[in-house]
């Protein structure tokens, strides 16, 4: 291997090389050497290293050299906990080893020295630079221990299991946090912060939480909004909201003038906190990053070591993909949301009859389906009352549900014919102009019938039967009217069922969600509604409607339920 001298001549040549003139300043070191940039990723390597791992620089480059390159002498990936190289790597000092091990292309495991030293690519980039060289097996002594860790081996790999278990289990992001925090106090430190980037780029000091003897104690007055990252500050918790690297630090480092708000923040908080040494970690994620997690002791004896720094990045790591799932589902649950809440409308107000509208969510899917209910006005001053049900239960489902939803709308106001003919021309529109695959619904129309009564007529394709139920509690499906669902493109006519709704009776319009269960026939299921909304029917609507649902709706329901109920008046 190249002497000291040579090696630090070449660094400094290094130190004032533009990023593009690296791999050709490389070819003048005489031996194997690559660059890797702030995180770990290789940029930069000599033909010697080509030669030697029998890999073109093609399938090196961008890679990250400790999961590409690092091995055990039997040939299997290193833990990144045992690895020396990236010790300095991330302590950013020179240093090297006697005997390590490097993947060759046809899978063995080569024997090498290295010597790792930091340099700058510009004004700006750092990097580090690797120099090794090959050795024979019988060059090698006895092996040196390895540095003094947190924990032991298995304890470690028992921390890392639980970590990834315990924060992936879970899709809230608070929960997520606090599991985080139970993981790592007052195992590894007395304190520990976690700093968030929120997704308006702005960073929310989220969690600081001390462990006192067996209690968590959170300080909310640490808490709060933190200034903005600044772009170039080389201080500990800057880079690692950068997500640059893992670093030490203790009270010490943020007592000279600060260089940015986040700085004075820190300054405050080691005051605050009595912490004596930290060690901070990026949190990120395969897209981004996402925070930091400080770990900090005040009442524990002894510091961090530069050794501890792969435990609490590798802890680091797996809290970044946690915390991405939960905002990735938070995110699709809230649009979700106000979708629904958009495509779900009021209900209109009609003269002498009661009207209740109950939408539920499917319990673990995205917040959103494509059942849905609707009721308006029609121009000849009848009203309509729809229900029905998109096949899917996602942001998809409920796109095609506002389609036909507002189709439906059109054709029943504009055209002055009975449900069924609007049902047919609804199904050609479906087939030819939406994106909706199958759908089924009902479409009722309600109109005063003289002397105070009403009348109901309804088409319903392929969907659970109307259910009516008169005041003193007789129940009875409406079956007429019945037709194929919509989207399968047959063309067989549609039907009418008409029917007089008694003084003070009740018609319930519903999705299969409430009736469904699996390892239960679907009559099993009517025979429950049936059975409990005739017990109910003297109830007042809205009690009426919420304790049906409560009652009805199966435990192992995994659909979404929309629900219409309609009471005539008492009297004529």
């Amino acid at each position: 291997m190249a002497g000291p001298e040579h090696t630090h001549s070449h660094a400094r040549r290094l130190l004032s090389a533009p990023a593009a003139a690296v791999a050709e300043v490389l070819e003048a070191i005489g031996t194997e050497a690559y660059v890797v940039d702030e995180q770990g990723r290789i940029i930069a390597v000599n033909s010697r290293t080509e030669r030697f791992l029998d890999r073109p620089a093609a399938d090196l480059l961008g890679h990250d050299a400790h999961d590409l390159l690092h091995r055990d002498a039997h040939g299997q990936p290193l833990p990144r906990t045992h690895c020396r190289m990236r010790q300095a790597f991330h302590a950013g000092c020179t240093a090297q080893a006697e005997e390590d091990y490097f993947a060759h292309a046809d899978g063995t495991a080569r024997p090498i020295s290295w010597l790792i030293t930091p340099f700058a690519l510009g004004e700006c980039e750092r990097g580090t630079l690797v120099l090794f060289h090959g050795r024979q097996p019988q060059e090698t002594g006895a092996r040196p221990e390895q540095a003094a860790t947190l924990l032991p081996d298995l304890e470690r790999l028992a921390l890392l299991a639980a970590t990834t278990t315990q924060l992936t289990s879970t899709l809230d992001v608070d929960e997520a946090l606090r599991r985080l925090v139970t993981l790592v106090v007052p195992r590894l430190a007395d304190w520990v912060i976690i700093d968030l980037i929120t997704e308006r780029d702005e960073v929310w000091r989220s969690v600081v939480v001390e462990a006192d003897g067996s209690a968590l104690v959170p300080h909310e007055e640490l808490q709060g909004p933190m200034p903005p990252v600044p772009e170039e500050s080389p201080m500990p918790l800057s880079r690692a909201l950068r997500g640059v690297a893992s670093t030490l630090a203790g009270p010490q480092t943020y007592q000279g003038p600060p260089d940015s708000g986040i700085a004075v923040e820190q300054r405050r908080l080691f005051d605050a906190t009595g912490v004596h040494s930290a060690a901070i970690a990026p949190i990120r994620s395969t897209r981004a990053v996402l925070g930091a997690l400080t770990l900090g002791r005040a009442r524990q004896p002894g510091d961090f070591k530069t050794a501890d720094l792969p435990l609490i990045e590798d802890i680091a790591r797996r809290a970044g993909l946690a915390l991405d799932n939960a905002r990735l589902y938070q995110r699709q649950r809230k649009v979700a949301e106000t979708m629904q809440n958009h495509l779900l409308p009021q209900m209109p107000r009609v003269s002498g009859l009661q009207m209740a509208v109950r939408y539920l969510p499917a319990p673990d899917a995205s917040q959103v389906g494509g059942d849905w209910y609707d009721a308006f006005s029609l121009s000849d001053g009848a009203t309509a009352l729809a229900v029905g049900d998109v096949v899917g239960h996602d942001l998809e489902a409920a796109a095609g549900m506002a389609q036909v939803r507002n189709m439906l709308r059109a054709y029943a106001w504009a055209l002055p014919e009975p449900p069924s003919r609007i049902v047919e021309r609804l199904d050609e529109a479906v087939m030819h102009i939406t994106d909706v695959t199958m759908a089924t619904m009902i479409l009722a129309r309600v109109e005063e019938a003289g002397e105070g009564r009403w009348k109901l007529s309804w088409s319903n394709a392929g969907h659970p039967p109307p259910l009516l139920i008169s005041h003193d509690g007789l129940a009875e499906y409406l079956t007429g009217g019945h037709g194929i669902l919509l989207g399968t493109g047959a063309a067989e006519p549609r039907t009418d069922g008409t029917a007089l709704l008694p003084p003070g009776s009740t018609l319930l319009l519903y999705t299969d969600g409430l009736i469904e269960e699996p390892g239960h026939t679907l009559d099993e299921g009517l025979h429950r509604l049936r059975r409990h909304a005739a017990a109910l029917a003297h109830r007042p609507l809205d009690s009426f409607t919420d304790r049906l649902l409560r009652r009805v709706r199966p435990a192992a329901n995994d659909d979404d339920v929309a629900l219409l109920a309609l009471r005539a008046p008492t009297r004529p």
